[in-house]
């Protein structure tokens, strides 16, 4: 294994560590992008700046990486780019507005880029897991103007966050999606990864919009109007 270092917020550490891929393999058969950081705190308590911060990483990070393989996937005729989107990215998900919003634009670039490139060998595929036990609760970008307004939605939040954490699904799971998208010979768009994924997905598209806003509202103990 060969790590090299990348920041996916900077267009010459994307280009640079692409070169780098070419020079020692030739090709590029598979780009996962799973750079991502998570946002906390009622859209209101959070600034601009933190927002694009969230942006910059799951949304312009994503779209750098992908624009910088394209090409040599095309010249190549075959590749796959693989993104890891979140159940966040087809239904809501209070106090974590910027990052559930940056997840929504993943899935509507991808599903987008993923037909103008199919003609030419490459796909363009989205994972989307549920609660994975990982570090993630720990990075998140935590709103820098706290209100009391909203302190107790907030706070239970981040109590669901880190129990979602706690509990969530092996990382290895999920990895063995990754691998199932990046190699199964008739792909699909969305591969939902670990327990509660397949769940909440079957339920966004087939349960009324007004039960599963109330679902929403309940398991985050938020008022019923």
């Amino acid at each position: 294994m060969v790590l090299l270092p990348l920041d996916v917020t900077d267009d010459a550490s994307v280009a640079g560590a692409v070169r780098e891929v070419l020079e020692r393999s030739g090709r590029i058969d598979v780009l996962v992008n799973n750079a991502g950081i998570g946002s906390s705190g009622a859209s209101e308590e959070s600034s601009v700046a933190q927002d694009r911060m969230v942006f910059d990483v799951n949304v312009f990070g994503l779209i750098r990486m992908t624009k910088a393989v394209l090409p040599h996937m095309r010249a190549q005729r075959s590749g796959r780019v693989i993104n890891m989107s979140s159940v966040g990215g087809f239904a809501p998900q209070p106090f974590m507005a910027s990052y559930v919003s940056s997840k929504h634009a993943v899935e509507g670039y991808s599903e987008s880029v993923d037909h103008e490139v199919r003609e030419h060998g490459v796909r363009v595929l989205l994972v989307e897991p549920f609660n994975t036990s990982t570090g993630f609760d720990a990075s998140v970008v935590r709103c820098e103007n706290p209100l009391p307004v909203y302190e107790r939605g907030r706070r239970t939040f981040e109590a669901i966050l880190a129990e979602g954490m706690k509990t969530g699904n092996d990382p290895a799971g999920i990895a063995k999606v990754i691998v199932a998208a990046a190699t199964d010979p008739k792909p699909k768009l969305r591969y939902t990864a670990g327990s509660g994924a397949g769940r909440v997905s079957m339920l966004r598209r087939l349960v009324p919009a007004r039960i599963f806003d109330k679902q929403i509202r309940k398991i985050n103990q938020l008022s019923a109007s």
